[in-house]
This record gives structure tokens, C-alpha cells and sequence, in this order.
């Protein structure tokens, strides 16, 4: 008999407590999804990031104490096994650029169709970005006006691994992360991407991601 694979442990972290108890009833009905812990402000969600270690957290952006943003700068993700899906009720696009620069790996809106968040818990789980339609553009268009002001080369000439480190990235993966996909050191990794960086004129992982996405850096 298969061994089943273990579930998406995910923590909530969101000031409403019906908001939290709809979502918790929903989620719980995926056979493939627990919901391991639930934070109602910023303090609480940090103490429980650090106690449970959880696979996805469900982040607010607007809640008490410490918002979601306060809870991105101020825990170091690379030293969890965490990734942060932003959920957002906010109509100011500044505040989801700044969770996305910040290492969020997903962005959804609170009105959005559950089968949709659902979608996003399992794309980021595995790996990947997910940025809600509504706010695709809106990020991009702030990445483009950030990305102005310096030179950039339309067809940067990039190495086959820094290809391979691009594409991985884009992926959403970390550098250590990395390092074990390509059997290299995560200092290693550090440096290509300080030489890529350099080369396509961008400023961060999810710059870069969006500018190969566009500018098909990856064959």
C-alpha cells in the first residue's frame, strides 16, 4: 500500500476571527492541507513561525500590533522552511510591492474564488510565484519604473548556469536551495547571482524573475 504524502502544514495569521474560522472550515476540507496553528496579530504570528515551522503561512497584511509587512522585515524566512502567501483586502499597491520585495511567494485577494487560493497554497508549496491577476500588472509596472533609471541590455549574455540559476529563481527557489539542485555551494550561488544581477540591470530575485519572464532571458 502507498504511503501518503504528508500534508501542507499551513498558519494563519489574520485578525478576524470569522474570517479565520471560514477559512480554517474551508481549508480543512482538502485532504491534502492541515491547518497546524492561527495568529490574530504580528507578535503572535512570529512566535508561532518560530514554534511550528509550518510550510505556508497565510499572511494579513493590515492587523494589530505588528502588520504583515512589520512580520516580513523582521523574521529571517531563509531560516525556515516557510513560505508567505499575503492575503490582502488593500487597494494600495504599494504595500503589496513592498510584501513581494520583501520575500512574500504569493499574493492573493481576500474576494478571491476559494478554489483559487487553494490553487496558490499548492503552485507556492511546490515552488513557484503566484500573483493574483488583478495585481500581476501592478507589480510589474512598479518593477519597470523602479528598473528605469539604469542601463540595461536587451540581450544580456548570460552563461548556461547562471540560465539554470535564473530559471530556478523564477521558480521561486532560495539559494541553498539551489546550491543542492545544481550540487554547488549557496556562496556560490550568491555570486552568480551578484554577476547577474549586475548583467540584466535588475535589483532583486523577483526583478529578476518578472525580467526573464518578459524578456525571455531563459530559452
Amino acid at each position: 500500500m502507498a504511503k501518503s504524502k504528508k500534508p501542507i502544514r499551513i498558519l494563519m495569521a489574520d485578525d478576524h476571527a470569522i474570517f479565520r474560522d471560514g477559512l480554517r472550515k474551508l481549508l480543512d476540507a482538502e485532504d491534502d492541507i492541515s491547518i497546524v496553528g492561527e495568529a490574530s496579530n504580528g507578535t503572535q504570528c512570529i512566535q508561532l513561525l518560530g514554534k511550528l515551522r509550518p510550510d505556508i503561512l497565510l499572511l494579513d497584511l493590515r492587523m494589530p500590533d505588528k502588520d504583515g509587512l512589520a512580520v516580513l522585515e523582521e523574521v529571517n524566512f531563509d531560516s525556515l522552511p516557510t513560505r508567505v502567501i499575503v492575503l490582502t483586502a488593500t487597494e494600495d499597491d504599494r504595500e503589496v510591492v513592498r510584501a513581494v520585495r520583501m520575500g512574500a511567494r504569493g499574493i492573493v485577494l481576500k474576494d478571491s474564488a476559494t478554489d483559487l487560493l487553494i490553487k496558490s497554497i499548492r503552485t507556492v508549496y511546490g515552488g513557484e510565484i503566484w500573483l493574483d491577476k488583478k495585481k500581476t500588472s501592478d507589480v510589474i509596472e512598479a518593477f519597470k519604473k523602479s528598473a528605469e533609471s539604469g542601463p540595461r541590455r536587451d540581450k544580456p549574455l548570460l552563461s548556461d548556469r547562471e540560465k539554470e540559476i535564473v530559471g530556478l529563481v523564477a521558480q521561486g527557489f532560495r539559494n541553498r536551495e539551489i546550491g543542492e539542485k545544481l550540487f554547488i555551494s549557496e556562496q556560490t550561488v550568491k555570486n552568480h547571482l551578484h554577476n547577474i544581477f549586475d548583467k540584466l540591470g535588475v535589483s532583486d530575485r523577483l526583478e529578476l524573475a518578472l525580467y526573464s519572464l518578459h524578456h525571455k532571458v531563459i530559452d
